[in-house]
């Protein structure tokens, strides 16, 4: 499709009548007057907004993003996308999305985006696409949170979860008009390889396009696990054999182990303590004794009759994974997504280091051996943005939780960017009002 410039005039497409809706959003003029709230003070009331728009909102706010304006860059010539779109891993599965989410009268536009939140398809009702593009919504468009505030696509992709954002919910006054409903779809290694969103009119917000968008990246993600699924195995900074087990250790979405075909197959969900111990066991490929398992998993003694049940249970739910004798140890190599930010630390790609980093390393966790873990990833991950000098990379650091009171972040965004700007006066502004916190 032809791709315009964001920012046109918004005025030109016609809000929807906000009607059905899958969302516990509130009526259109009251979720209006709560995002008015908080862009002029930073607070809405829980019991009209939900937590995610909460917590996007106020991601969208640390870094910036211009409620009246939204700034979804395309910055790729036509020949350079349609290159990205034949390489990506769901360019086989894009006819499969079409019949599924496609029909003549669903007043909607499908999309799939790729893992850094670029629009590589969109289609659908021509209504609705004319009046999407004045907004920027075109293939090409780079829709994440730091780029557009507050969406589907672009909250998914930044809470790896299912999400459907409906009306004024959205950061953008100009997006407002709109509901849209998104998934993130994985690789068979759990990696988030793209997200498929609907977006349109009120059919958009409701249980029946969250329920197709879900069942359709269920289809594009079984698609990718069949051995002919091709270029999954081998995008990234790390060549990754789908055969084996992977674990997700980052971020709110930790604690889902991805078993391969001959250990089971299929997701498992893991408690805490059980995600701990896998990821000990990864961290330490020789073993570790039931002592130092101990030691690793808490201030406090452990009996090692305690140490040995959890991993008595622990071994029922992953078998042959784990050893049957000591010291406690993977009969496998087991990455987890840590590994995959730092093999893109290790290649000099900050960029793709901070995409993969989904958040801290088991963030509720305790255990003095996680935490060592989530400080040095975390520090690392922190030391290349710095070194970077780059704004984009700084901002996306700034809009984290980590990032929103790192002084020497601030400070770096502020020498990086052209006076006068908007980062830039925001980052001074921001290191004003640290300076007066601490002083």
């Amino acid at each position: 499709m032809a791709r315009r410039a964001a920012g046109a005039d918004p005025s030109r497409s016609q809000p929807p009548n906000e009607t059905s809706r899958s969302t516990a959003a509130e009526p259109t003029s009251r979720l209006r007057d709560a995002h008015e709230r908080f862009v002029s003070t930073g607070s809405a009331p829980a019991r009209l907004v939900r937590r995610v728009v909460v917590d996007s909102w106020r991601r969208s706010a640390r870094i910036g993003i211009d409620p009246d304006r939204v700034s979804a860059p395309v910055d790729l010539s036509d020949p350079e996308l349609a290159a990205v779109r034949r390489s990506h891993p769901l360019a086989a599965g894009i006819p499969t999305a079409r019949r599924l989410l496609l029909q003549p009268d669903a007043g909607w536009v499908a999309a799939l985006t790729d893992h850094t939140g670029r629009l590589l398809w969109v289609e659908g009702d021509r209504s609705v696409r004319r009046s999407i593009e004045q907004i920027g919504f075109v293939e090409g468009g780079v829709w994440r949170e730091d780029t557009a505030g507050t969406n589907a696509p672009g909250t998914a992709l930044a809470t790896d979860a299912e999400v459907q954002v409906v009306g004024a919910e959205h950061w953008a006054r100009s997006v407002h008009p709109w509901s849209c409903a998104a998934a993130p779809v994985h690789a068979p290694d759990g990696r988030v390889v793209g997200v498929l969103d609907v977006t349109g009119g009120p059919a958009a917000g409701t249980p029946m396009a969250m329920s197709l968008v879900r069942a359709t990246a269920a289809v594009l993600e079984a698609g990718l696990a069949m051995p002919s699924a091709g270029p999954v195995g081998t995008e990234g900074p790390h060549p990754v054999d789908v055969h084996e087990p992977r674990l997700q250790v980052l971020g709110a979405h930790a604690g889902v182990l991805h078993l391969p075909v001959d250990a089971g197959g299929g997701r498992v969900r893991l408690s805490r303590r059980h995600t701990e111990i896998l990821l000990l066991l990864a961290e330490h490929p020789a073993g570790l004794s039931g002592d130092e398992l101990a030691v690793l998993l808490s201030d406090d003694e452990l009996s090692d009759v305690t140490v040995r049940a959890e991993v008595s249970r622990l071994r029922r739910a992953v078998g042959p994974l784990l050893s049957e004798s000591r010291p406690y140890r993977l009969t496998r190599a087991l990455r987890t997504d840590a590994d995959t930010v730092r093999d893109a630390l290790a290649l000099g790609d900050t960029a793709a280091a901070l995409t993969a980093y989904a958040g801290p390393v088991l963030p509720r966790s305790e255990a003095p051996g996680v935490d060592r873990v989530r400080t040095d990833l975390c520090t690392d991950v922190r030391a290349a943005v710095l070194a970077s000098r780059d704004a984009e990379l700084l901002c996306r650091w700034v809009a984290s939780d980590e990032g929103a009171d790192d002084w020497a972040a601030w400070r770096a965004l502020a020498a990086c960017t052209p006076s006068g700007s908007a980062a830039h006066l925001r980052a001074v502004a921001r290191l004003h009002a640290v300076e007066q916190r601490l002083g």
